[in-house]
């Protein structure tokens, strides 16, 4: 935690908070430390317990995510208040874990929104890489009947999973572009230079694009 402190930057802090993560240590030097102290579970566990955003990003680097039990994960993702802890969470963690499917399938419908938007990341990889047994007209189904009204990060969730559909499966590309250009979801967001808009349909068009020139 000390060594922690000591790589506190205030403007780190400052950009972090603008996306409601309330840490200001740089990911490259966070990284760099978790490096240095390679996989250690039990310091993990200890280091999740202060409830300190950039330990608790330090615990996911270090931890062995096939260790936790199913409701380890769901009451750890349930406590992750900061965005990029629930994002490492999943995402580092919770997609190596052996219960991901099943923490799947009980967090796409549990009522808290940002509970709801894990489960949706977990459904985006399986629309990705695992996609048999998915009922992907389904997904279309909700994601054309919820996603213009869900909350940001529910919604966000649901518009990934819009644009990897389209993009990964092309029978059902044209109705994934028709939903995002009828929702407009993402449509004015401000995208930098050389980035591509998360706006499904410029993102689905580009994306398979780029398939096609490989």
């Amino acid at each position: 935690m000390t060594e922690l402190a000591e790589l506190e930057d205030p403007r780190a802090r400052q950009v972090n908070e603008r996306h409601g993560d309330d840490h200001g240590v740089n990911l490259g030097r966070l990284r760099a430390l978790a490096k240095r102290l390679k996989t250690q579970q039990e310091l993990a566990c200890r280091l999740w317990e202060t409830d300190d955003t950039a330990a608790r990003l330090l615990a996911i680097l270090i931890c062995r995510p096939k260790a936790f039990e199913r409701d380890q994960l769901d009451g750890m993702l349930r406590e992750a208040r900061a965005p990029k802890v629930h994002d490492w969470l999943v995402n580092y963690v919770v997609k190596k874990n052996p219960h991901a499917e099943e923490l799947r399938l009980a967090w796409s419908a549990d009522p808290d929104p940002v509970v709801a938007s894990a489960g949706w990341a977990l459904t985006t990889e399986r629309v990705t890489k695992k996609p048999e047994g998915l009922d992907l007209a389904g997904l279309l189904d909700v994601i054309e009947a919820e996603m213009k009204n869900a909350p940001d990060r529910l919604q966000w969730a649901m518009n990934h999973c819009l644009a990897q559909i389209g993009i990964e499966h092309a029978e059902h590309r044209a109705r994934a572009i028709d939903i995002g250009e009828r929702l407009e979801v993402l449509k004015d967001y401000p995208t930098p230079p050389g980035c591509t808009s998360p706006y499904a349909p410029i993102w689905i068009t580009e994306l398979v694009r780029r398939q096609h020139e490989k």
